[in-house]
């Protein structure tokens, strides 16, 4: 779960105090409505093809709501948010330090057993997404795996002010193939676990780096 990332929201509304206490609510207001919903079916998915105790990277955590699961199952994480205000939320809730990063900050080589994405990365236009998987594949170890999500369609640019871009399966597996050795181990398609949001839906996706 990732906010848009501090310095691209900064671009909006400038460096002021105001802005500064826009960032902190906005942070706040999707830590709420995140936090607590249940996503145990696909927490429990990604974690049971890993090894036990393995090492996990949380990038773009948001709220730290899988951070503290994953935790509590006992694996390692490093955890990551593009927004300060987030890594303060998400480092209170969670007990670790949350490591404020970008996603072409991304710099590890074959450090872990799985990387966990989940509604970050789809903040990247596509030409730039392409570049973030590379580094997150060189950050998995051998035969490692990736969850990550993106709403479910065609559409690419800006949406209420944030930039997603959207895949179906087709199109999804159309990009990674142009990915040496990451292959599509899984896809499922799932509502939106928010309330009131159900109607919205998910491509989830597990990748294997072969």
């Amino acid at each position: 779960m990732n906010l848009p990332e501090t310095a691209k929201l900064q671009e909006i509304y400038g460096e002021t105090e105001k802005s500064s206490a826009r960032f902190q609510k906005l942070a706040d207001n999707f830590a709420k409505t995140t936090i607590n919903v249940d996503f145990y079916e696909t927490q429990n998915r990604f974690s049971t093809l890993l090894p036990e105790h393995g090492y996990i990277l949380d990038f773009g955590c948001g709220s730290g709501r899988d951070t503290k699961y994953f935790l509590e199952q006992g694996f390692y994480v490093d955890a990551t948010d593009g927004s300060e205000e987030m890594c303060h939320i998400a480092s209170n809730y969670t007990g670790i330090q949350v490591r404020r990063l970008l996603f072409e900050e991304l710099d590890e080589n074959k450090k872990y057993d799985g990387i966990w994405a989940c509604s970050s990365i789809l903040h990247l236009p596509k030409n730039e997404l392409k570049a973030v998987f590379m580094k997150m594949f060189k950050a998995l170890k051998e035969d490692s795996i990736i969850y990550t999500s993106f709403k479910y369609g065609d559409f690419e640019g800006e949406r209420n002010g944030r930039y997603f871009t959207d895949f179906t399966e087709k199109t999804f597996e159309k990009f990674v193939g142009e990915i040496d050795n990451l292959q599509v181990k899984e896809e499922w398609i799932t509502g939106d676990v928010r309330p009131g949001r159900g109607e919205e839906k998910w491509l989830n996706v597990i990748l294997q780096k072969n």
